[in-house]
């Protein structure tokens, strides 16, 4: 993959060069987190946890939980997951899971929960007295109070069962998130995908049924076979469940997934911005607000609770689990990434059969260029935008200063400066995902390109 440099704000002729390299290649990597987790490498001397959280400053913290299971491993999915439905091996991790709870609440006590997802994997799959019981470690382990808390849950549509779902209400959930992915059955089948269109909407069925006050879907474009047209069939048969969020995914295929990379031909890059600009416009019509280049919503119902605020340039991200990756401001740690089942499980193993969870000895340290790079990506990537004021506040320093390529966005257009707001415009948001590939730092990219996948 080419990776053009950001060109001096000052030389017109190069942002012109730099932004036809950018839509020449539109999709490079999804950089849901900075660093990605491929920078993390062993932590020498691990770091005690206790002396990390303690100097914690977030107002509150957001508490995810990992649930690594699932019924099978989708052709795109790089994730750390596991396809395994034994219900001994779910209940060892669980038991290892909140002895891992008991050991971080104390370190974490001092903040309230704003946040609470679980996530995986299918954290559905687990049997529902083990679902249930994630929920009793939330609560009285970790002091969870769900009437001031935000709660989120995976699910897919086999395991949206009447008894889960009851636990989900009786829980006060307030969004639970599947991913469909798509509603052609051939389109599934090309990315291992083991479900039918009619279970899909049974599934959906039943939790509109349910009334839970935001439902998320996820589509992914791009997908083997896949036109502009089937594309839009499978957005408007989503549309038909009236979700409160959808989530638009580019088919992204490595090495390492069981899908392998096709076809980069230019063309392969215009069917997905085809898609994205027919699917955008259709859910912006719709009503729709668009909040970056995947997340789309309406305001949701109420759910009659006085939840806690907690910003996206928050850290404070207590992750439980093997695989859930915590954040507080200065490190990033979380247990070791794989993506092979024989690594996947002995890693799961290992976590099980621990005694401590109580050191960090895998992670990376953010130093001050990395706090700044980290800050302006998560905002700018976002349609909230890079609020100039709050980063001076935190920083003492100027982000158009410390990021020049902020500088450049502005001058190619991608971005514009609302009063002491930086955002990127509608092509902005469109190529967020190369924006995000050029704003890695060197050094996190080398450890990035450094990393060998088991």
């Amino acid at each position: 993959m080419s990776h053009a440099d950001f060109p001096q704000p000052s030389d017109d002729a190069a942002i012109a060069r730099w932004k036809n390299e950018m839509r020449a290649e539109p999709y490079r990597s999804y950089l849901y987190s900075y660093p990605h987790k491929t920078a993390y490498r062993e932590l020498t001397p691990g770091m005690p946890l206790a002396e990390l959280w303690a100097k914690e400053t977030a107002e509150s913290f957001f508490l995810y939980m990992h649930i690594p299971f699932c019924g099978a491993r989708c052709g795109f999915c790089n994730l750390f997951t596991l396809p395994d439905r034994k219900p001994e091996l779910h209940r060892q991790y669980v038991d290892a899971l909140e002895r891992q709870a008991r050991q971080w609440a104390p370190l974490v006590s001092h903040r309230p929960f704003a946040r609470f997802a679980i996530g995986g994997g299918t954290p559905t799959l687990l049997a529902p007295e083990l679902l249930d019981r994630l929920f009793g470690i939330a609560e009285e382990v970790m002091g969870l109070e769900r009437s001031q808390a935000s709660i989120s849950v995976e699910a897919s549509p086999d395991t949206v069962t009447p008894e889960r779902l009851d636990i989900l209400r009786e829980r006060r959930v307030d969004r639970v998130s599947m991913g469909v992915q798509s509603f052609v059955e051939a389109e599934s089948a090309a990315i291992y995908r083991p479900q039918k269109p009619l279970e899909v909407e049974r599934a959906l069925d039943r939790l509109r049924r349910y009334d839970f006050p935001v439902l998320n879907l996820d589509l992914i474009y791009g997908l083997p076979g896949q036109t502009v047209q089937s594309w839009l069939y499978s957005l408007e048969r989503a549309l038909l469940f009236a979700p409160e969020e959808i989530f638009l995914y580019p088919l992204y295929t490595r090495e390492h997934t069981i899908l392998k990379p096709g076809d980069r031909r230019p063309e392969a890059s215009d069917l997905r911005m085809a898609c994205y600009i027919a699917a955008r416009d259709r859910l912006l019509a719709e009503g729709y607000i668009q909040s970056s280049m995947r997340r789309f919503a309406k305001p949701p119902a109420h759910s009659g609770k006085a939840v806690l605020p907690y910003g996206c340039q928050e850290e404070g991200l207590v992750g439980l689990g093997c695989g859930a990756r915590s954040y507080t401001r200065r490190v990033h740690y979380a247990t070791r990434y794989a993506v092979s089942r024989v690594v996947s499980e002995r890693i799961i193993r290992d976590y099980i059969a621990a005694g401590r969870y109580d050191v960090a000895d895998y992670g990376i340290v953010l130093d001050g260029r990395e706090e700044r790079r980290r800050y302006i990506l998560k905002a700018i990537l976002h349609q909230e935008g890079l609020a100039l004021p709050a980063y001076e506040e935190r920083f003492g320093s100027s982000a158009l200063e410390d990021c020049p390529e902020l500088q450049v966005l502005l001058k190619a257009e991608w971005a514009t400066r609302i009063e002491e707001t930086v955002r990127l415009t509608e092509e902005g948001l469109a190529h967020s995902d190369a924006i995000g590939d050029e704003l890695i730092s060197p050094e996190v990219r080398q450890r990035m390109e450094g990393f060998i996948f088991a």
